[in-house]
Parts: C-alpha cells; structure tokens; sequence
C-alpha cells in the first residue's frame, strides 16, 4: 500500500479534524503518500482530491467541524455513482480509504468494500449511535456543550420561577439527552428508547413546586413522539400553570473546540485506522469498547445494536426527585 484517501461524512462532529490529523501524520510516518477527498462521497465522486502534507494538518486539532468538509450524496448511492468513485480511486492511485462519519458514511463504505476497496470507518458522529463502539467522536464535546447552555438557561429560569425545555439532538439515540441531563441536574429527560409521559412530568413539576422549588429543567431528545417541545410546554402550562420556556439549541451543539477526551479518542482512532490499511486487515470499524481500541467487520459493526443506558436513566430519574 503506497496512498491512501481520508474524508469526510455526513454531519459533522468536534473532533473530526483531530483524527484527519492522526490519519495523515500516522500515514506519512509510515512512509504514505496520503489524500484528502474534499466534502465527502460527493467529493470523491467529482475528484476534489489533494496531496496534504504534514502543515495541510498543523493548528487543527483543536478546531470544531472538518477541514475536509462535508456534504450529502444521493448519487452515491447509486450503482452508476459507486461506480463513478470506484473510477476516481484508480485514477488517483488510492490503494485505501479511511472514511470518518457515521451510520450512513459507512454504508457507504461497505459498498466499497464489496467493490473490493480496502475501507476502514472512524466513528465522528455526536449522536454515539452506533453500538459497536462505547463512543464516537464529538459526543463528549457535545455533552459538554450541553451541560454549560443548561447552567445559563438556568440563571433565567430560576429569576423567573419558570420550567424550561431544552431541545438536544439526538433523533434516534437518547445518550446526548441522558448524559447532559444527569450532569446538568435536569428534573425530567425524555428520550426515544424510552417516550414521552406528559403526566408524569406535570406531577413531578406540581411536587416539586409544592416543595418550595422555583424552576425546572426538562432535557428534550428531538424527534421523541408525535409532540414538539411547544407543545409539551403548552401542556405543562394548562395542567401545572408553570409558565414555560422552550430552548432549541439546535446546531449550536456540532460546533466549538473539541474536549480532550474527544481529541484524544479521535487521535488513537485515525491512527489505528493506518495501522489496519496497512496490516491489509481493511472492510473494518474502528472504535473503543471497555477502555480498549477495537475493531469489528463493517456488517457486524453496523448490526450491533445499540444498547440503552437504563441504570443511568433511572439514577437520573432518582436524584430528580
């Protein structure tokens, strides 16, 4: 193996700048000539491909979002469009791949790995949806993230003797919503394993309340039931008279520098994802389970399910009270 491609995928993620970086570095060190596939599949598709040397990734790794850029392709997902990037790969000489995104990134590159492409996936997603690995890269940044809006919108709501409803991503994987809202001392958390219970809410806002507390916080997973957070506010309002606020921090939550911990993971990843190109040990996930680097075939990665956190979810739920 003498090149190898890295990009870029789906939404972007703090800390996917950090693990370009350990892919070009870890992959000249090793004698690589590497490069850069600008905004994605889409990217790889139109040949927007450049040599990057070890400046192209100097005073990144504290950078949010992806040099690389990233962007959506439908094409791709089409024979005609697979072909197309098989193509440009010959062209450019492109003996492997590190791909950096989530769910969908690597669906795409397991159809590349059939085509007979070496592939290796980089979880960068802030959902930490995948159940193959304990953590992708940009969750803890966002938790974070998170955590600091809900200390701000609490100075305000405590002022004002309200609830507030904080809206966080996480469509399909409550772990932004658990995580944030257990260290952000949230009196309620919905999220999608688990559903809405309007009830219960208005009855812990009614106790609290009678209990001299003068605010609440109510962390909200996008996308949980057919109720928007307006309109569980105007429930909480008509059952409780607890005027309420609703905060959607929407993409301020993909932003900003990566954590350590994210820098860190993203480094030891995008490095062992060299490593395996370069042990020919490709069509693998690469990740960190139990404190330990692993890696799992991408069909088996990808139907690994992901495992609800309920003991948090209960704690959560207890120290609420």
């Amino acid at each position: 193996m003498k090149t190898i491609g890295v990009l870029t995928s789906g939404g972007d993620s703090p800390g996917m700048n950090a693990a370009i970086r350990a892919v070009v570095r870890y992959g000249i060190y090793s004698g690589l000539k590497v490069l850069g596939i600008k905004e994605g599949f889409k990217g790889l598709m139109e040949g927007k491909i450049e040599e990057m040397e070890l400046s192209s990734v100097a005073n990144i790794i504290q950078r949010g979002g992806t040099i690389l850029r990233s962007a959506r392709s439908d094409e791709f997902m089409t024979d005609r469009g697979k072909e197309k990037a098989l193509n440009i790969l010959k062209v450019f000489n492109i003996d492997g791949l590190v791909v950096i995104g989530g769910d969908g990134t690597f669906r795409g590159a397991l159809d590349l790995s059939k085509l007979g492409v070496p592939v290796i996936g980089v979880p960068g997603t802030i959902d930490n949806d995948l159940g193959y690995t304990d953590y992708t890269i940009g969750f803890d940044t966002v938790v974070n993230t998170v955590v600091d809006a809900i200390g701000k919108i609490r100075d305000t709501t405590e002022s004002h003797g309200r609830a507030s409803i904080i809206e966080v991503m996480g469509r399909r994987c409550g772990d932004i919503a658990l995580q944030s809202g257990l260290a952000g001392g949230a009196d309620s958390v919905i999220v999608p394993e688990v559903g809405l219970d309007e009830v219960n809410i208005c009855k812990k806002l009614i106790d609290s309340r009678n209990r001299g507390k003068r605010h609440s916080i109510i962390i909200f997973a996008e996308g949980v039931g057919d109720v928007t957070p307006y309109e569980l506010g105007d429930i909480i309002k008509k059952n409780t008279d607890i005027d309420t606020r609703v905060t959607i921090l929407g993409h301020l939550q993909r932003g900003g520098s990566p954590s350590a911990f994210d820098r860190t993971l993203a480094s030891r990843l995008g490095a062992k994802a060299v490593q395996l190109l370069l042990e020919g040990d490709a069509g693998k996930l690469v990740g960190r389970r139990n404190g330990v680097l692993v890696a799992e075939e991408i069909e088996i990665g990808l139907s690994m399910e992901k495992v609800f956190d309920e003991e948090t979810y209960k704690l959560t739920d207890i120290l609420s009270i």
